[in-house]
């Protein structure tokens, strides 16, 4: 059993309430809509986020209707912005399955996205917490910077290591550090009681896009997309950014000539693939996802031991293995 099955085994009863509210969120009386939203939901991944909701709920008192509410906003939330990702992408296929735009066109995949936003927001409403919906309005605001910047140094080719981690603590680490505090405002809790776990879940964001990162330099069609996609659109990502920071390296000035250029070629792509492989490039972004994991977990040394502080440390422990 992994780490993963472990977890969603000791909130089985939870999840099941959770996916069942999601789906009642859904329903709607437009034929077209009911069917572009079964064609997304095909996709349906591990949902991580709402699971982190829902053990920070645990951690702080318990899970109740508060925590679903706000554990199926922040899905909601998330899968909107899938299916406004792969429009931008224009992406045919998600996991291997047909994606809305592919099959529905650009305009229902877009307003599909903006229902799942709509319904993301009255789940949040619910939970009849201010606070919740602070946070989910704030974290809207960073996601949407998060690609913005994501998209402003990829034209300008600005490949900085602090640069790359300012972006995806924007795009991805908020995102899972705000299903940390969703789970301690839905019981109430103090703030100052959950700075750790909302330290924790940050780091764990931030090593969750690592690791994402790194399947871009091995082609698994599990993934959903092909060697280099990254490169392709521009994003210098941590793998690439270490190799090219090795000054002394023989290739160094030719890699950093060819990374420079406004378009790349597939045969150039995968040049530059392979240079930050055999420069160590992925074991460097290992490493720092272990420095992570540390410094995550030495966070949750302020909650008393429980099956649900080690179920954080197991999700931790999962993202850094997961093969997908």
């Amino acid at each position: 059993m992994t780490e993963l099955e472990r977890i969603r085994e000791l909130l089985r009863g939870d999840i099941d309430r959770l996916n069942s509210i999601i789906k009642e969120s859904l329903v709607s009386n437009s034929d077209l809509l009911n069917a572009a939203i079964t064609a997304h939901l095909k996709t349906k991944g591990k949902q991580l986020r709402p699971l982190l909701v829902m053990l920070s709920g645990r951690l702080f008192g318990g899970i109740n209707d508060c925590v679903l509410n706000a554990g199926a906003a922040v899905e909601l939330l998330h899968n909107a912005s899938l299916i406004h990702d792969d429009v931008i992408d224009q992406s045919a296929e998600r996991r291997g399955i047909a994606t809305i735009n592919s099959i529905f066109q650009n305009h229902v995949a877009v307003l599909t996205g903006d229902f799942f936003i709509t319904t993301a927001l009255r789940r949040a409403v619910l939970t009849r917490q201010s606070r919740i919906l602070d946070e989910l309005a704030l974290l809207g605001g960073a996601l949407s910077m998060g690609e913005i910047d994501q998209i402003c140094n990829a034209q300008e080719r600005n490949i900085t290591e602090e640069t790359y981690m300012d972006i995806i603590g924007k795009k991805t680490a908020t995102l899972f550090e705000s299903c940390a505090a969703m789970g301690g405002y839905a019981n109430n809790q103090e703030e100052d009681y959950m700075k750790p776990l909302r330290k924790y879940a940050y780091l764990l964001g931030l090593c969750f896009q690592m690791k994402d990162d790194t399947f871009d330099y091995y082609h698994d069609p599990a993934v959903g997309k092909p060697t280099g996609n990254d490169l392709r659109e521009g994003k210098i990502t941590l793998p690439l950014i270490y190799a090219l920071s090795l000054t002394e390296h023989p290739r160094h000035n030719e890699m950093v000539q060819l990374v420079h250029k406004p378009e790349l070629t597939t045969e150039e792509i995968d040049t530059l693939v392979e240079f930050a492989k055999e420069a160590g490039g992925i074991d460097y972004t290992y490493d720092k996802m272990e420095q992570l994991r540390e410094q995550a977990c030495a966070q949750l040394d302020a909650y008393p031991p429980s099956d649900t502080v080690e179920a954080l440390k197991q999700l931790f422990q999962y993202i850094i293995e997961r093969k997908h």
